[in-house]
């Protein structure tokens, strides 16, 4: 009798379990995009990404601008702890900041352009203080910009000039930048958006001191063994050791800086990978995720050894889909990935990956209905705004 009373009582706490478990974490994305044709209003759209959920991979709410033809660029990498999202809209040089407290209620705050002499924002980081650490391109006619700490409203705070005598007029063009506030610097990259200015190389990367924005020196990063995969540097990514920053480059190389708390920095190639417009990268602990277009892939390489990277895992994506922007979800097991249309599919992918082993797995359950393919397919969709047709997204993150 005992014994029987045990089972029901077991069983019981056992079905209360599952029916009290907790909603899965992270159940949406935001996805920053444009009309293809750029005649319609660029928008943020909501994607539901409840693995339990009937409507897992529908569209199920956006919000538009009023503009068109922004070129929906970077947003922040992940969200930010107040539900607020700042994203760029690119060729107008403009931000909006998006409240996404609601996901099914998406709606824009404000929206801002030049801030302190600088304009054409392309990344923005949030700072322990809760400003915002932004990369600007430009300054005057297509002149050298710089770094502004602004509030997420376009406040104005400091900026620095990222000119370089040493180095020569407009040769540097803020890209993206990662704060170190241990060792009070920051380090920034530089790739000019304007494709048409080939001159601009942009094997720079710089150093800063962040409590004052003082720019400390200008590196030139030396050529891999194919010759340019030092061009065109990207995202930096703080390594696991908190003092050592992985570098990437638009020509698929990857250089590894140390002794970054001293006089004598040091940077070294340390990777490549084959083709060009290599992706937005992502830190997961010890791996590190290449998008790689050429290889129509992402790949998870085990960095461990900083200066070995070795290659654990890959996901191969459709023939006509490159990967170009990358996010992790908080839990850093899932993971986004889209084109931001740089091939003609325009998908975006959920992919899993095993934090221990570093393996990815593509979730073949995030597709549309009846399509043979996985992925969730941006043309010809409807979006809840009035908007049909073939969308175009960039910057793409999970809720919180």
């Amino acid at each position: 009798m005992h014994r029987l009373r045990r089972i029901v009582v077991s069983m019981f706490f056992f079905s209360t379990a599952i029916f009290a478990a907790p909603p899965p974490k992270h159940p949406y994305l935001f996805v920053w995009a444009g009309d293809a044709d750029h005649t319609a209003s660029d928008f943020l759209g909501v994607i539901d990404a409840d693995p339990r959920s009937k409507n897992y991979g529908h569209i199920v709410a956006s919000v538009p601008t009023g503009e068109a033809g922004t070129h929906p660029h970077h947003t922040e990498d992940i969200m930010p702890a107040n539900g607020h999202l700042l994203a760029n809209g690119y060729h107008a040089g403009r931000t909006w900041l998006f409240d996404l407290n609601q996901p099914l209620r998406p709606r824009i705050l404000t929206s801002f352009a030049e801030v302190g002499g600088f304009h054409h924002p392309h990344s923005y980081l949030r700072l322990d203080s809760g400003n915002v650490l932004t990369t600007f391109q430009y300054s005057g006619e297509h002149h050298t910009g710089g770094l502004v700490e602004m509030d997420e409203r376009g406040k104005f705070l400091r900026s620095a000039s990222a000119a370089d005598a040493a180095v020569g007029a407009d040769k540097v063009f803020p890209y993206a930048v990662l704060p170190i506030p241990k060792l009070d610097l920051a380090v920034s990259t530089s790739t000019d958006m304007d494709q048409s200015n080939k001159a601009a190389t942009a094997q720079w990367i710089q150093l800063w001191r962040l409590s004052d924005l003082k720019l400390k020196r200008t590196i030139a990063l030396e050529p891999g063994p194919g010759g340019k995969e030092n061009q065109l540097t990207g995202e930096p990514r703080l390594l696991p050791d908190g003092k050592s920053v992985y570098i990437h480059t638009f020509q698929c190389g990857l250089y590894l800086l140390r002794s970054l708390d001293t006089d004598a920095p040091t940077a070294k190639f340390v990777r490549s990978f084959p083709g060009f417009a290599c992706g937005v990268p992502l830190l997961a602990g010890n791996y590190w995720l290449q998008p790689v277009p050429e290889a129509h892939a992402l790949l998870s390489l085990d960095i461990s050894d900083p200066e070995n990277p070795k290659e654990v895992s890959r996901v191969v994506l459709s023939g006509d889909e490159g990967g170009h922007w990358a996010a992790i979800d908080p839990t850093g097991t899932r993971i986004v990935l889209n084109s931001s249309g740089y091939t003609k599919g325009n998908r975006l992918y959920l992919i899993n990956l095993d934090p221990k082993s570093g393996k990815l797995a593509l979730d073949e359950a995030f597709r549309d209905s009846g399509d043979h393919k996985p992925g969730i397919d941006m043309n010809g969709k409807s979006w809840p705004h009035g908007f049909k047709g073939n969308a175009v997204p960039h910057g793409t993150v999970f809720s919180r």
